[in-house]
């Protein structure tokens, strides 16, 4: 398969050739829920897609379609949400979904949005621009819940001695931008090795991830997938971290009849028509070309699944492994 996304495209999103090439033929109609640059949109209207919804929760994104959406018509549609939503805002039967999970390199690299420690900026770090603040969370958080979302979500092990360093920094002045936070944390750390990443690194994805409740919206939004899809309908999910990726993992295995059934001593589970197929339960990977063209490729898994005609049902959050307890998360939302 060819498929050429405009040139005058800000980027090329990751994994896109393999995606396609999984769900092929592309047809109908299909939903985009991280919209971003509009990557994945304009390559699946490329491969044949009828028509796609794009929806992102940031709404600064799609003034910068104006350049090329026009050439798609009403073949495109953009509207703001979150796509845990995403079954209500498309408001019609789907026959895809994707979603590109975390954060994208264009908001890393709007220093006013307070993503990335790399560039001096306010504490910012809503996707969505309102809300509490990164800057909030770190004001307003005690020091066992900044620890427990540095080592959750961050999976630091340091996350008790960063919480404190933070702890006793806000209590000198308050903590307002990402150097500010960046210089805290690497005080707190001893000097990385050659190679290693920057010690913050760990700290701000989990932050960002606290802010913007990203592990609650990606559940929420798998099984809203689940509602929207007819069957015969494709999901395909790209993740770049490890507990992402487990999360999306253990949904397909769950809502695919393919989990586990644990210890034979525990009482014996109820059969559930499976909700997916899956062509294979391995992630699909970039492979050389790409990643010679794209390092941010690395880390990058592509899962898929196709949607069967059992009814849509709700996959457990202790066994999706959501990486913060039931409890704690539901205290951490008073911050938000």
């Amino acid at each position: 398969m060819t498929v050429s996304p405009s040139d005058n495209a800000p980027h090329i999103p990751v994994l896109l050739r393999p995606l396609l090439r999984a769900v092929a033929p592309v047809k109908g109609v299909w939903l985009d829920g991280t919209f971003g640059a509009g990557g994945y949109s304009r390559g699946l209207l490329d491969a044949g897609a009828d028509r796609v919804i794009g929806v992102d929760r940031d709404p600064s994104v799609f003034p910068m379609a104006d350049a090329w959406r026009g050439a798609y018509g009403d073949r495109l549609r953009l509207v703001e949400g979150t796509f845990s939503d995403l079954d209500r805002l498309a408001g019609e039967p789907l026959d895809g979904v994707v979603l590109d999970l975390g954060v994208s390199s264009m908001q890393l690299d709007q220093t006013e949005r307070g993503f990335s420690f790399l560039r001096d900026g306010p504490l910012d770090m809503r996707m969505e621009k309102s809300g509490p603040s990164a800057a909030d969370l770190v004001a307003e958080a005690s020091e066992e819940e900044l620890a427990d979302i540095i080592y959750h979500y961050g999976e630091d092990r340091a996350s008790r001695r960063i919480a404190r360093a933070i702890v006793r920094a806000r209590d000198a002045a308050p903590l307002l931008t990402t150097r500010q936070l960046a210089e805290v944390v690497e005080r707190a750390l001893p000097r990385p090795k050659p190679g290693q990443s920057h010690p913050a690194t760990r700290t701000f994805q989990a932050i960002r991830i606290a802010v913007n409740d990203e592990f609650g919206q990606l559940a929420e939004g798998l099984e809203a997938a689940e509602r929207a899809l007819k069957p015969g309908g494709q999901l395909a999910v790209v993740t770049f971290h490890s507990l992402e990726d487990r999360i999306v993992k253990r949904f397909f295995q769950i809502r695919s009849g393919a989990e586990g059934q644990g210890s034979r001593y525990a009482p014996a589970r109820a059969a559930v028509a499976p909700a997916f197929t899956q062509a294979t339960r391995r992630a699909i990977e970039a492979d050389d070309e790409e990643l010679a063209a794209n390092p941010r490729a690395r880390s990058a898994r592509l899962r898929c699944g196709t949607r069967t005609d059992a009814p849509a049902g709700r996959a457990d959050r202790a066994a999706l492994g959501l990486p913060l307890p039931a409890l704690k998360q539901a205290a951490l939302k008073g911050h938000r």
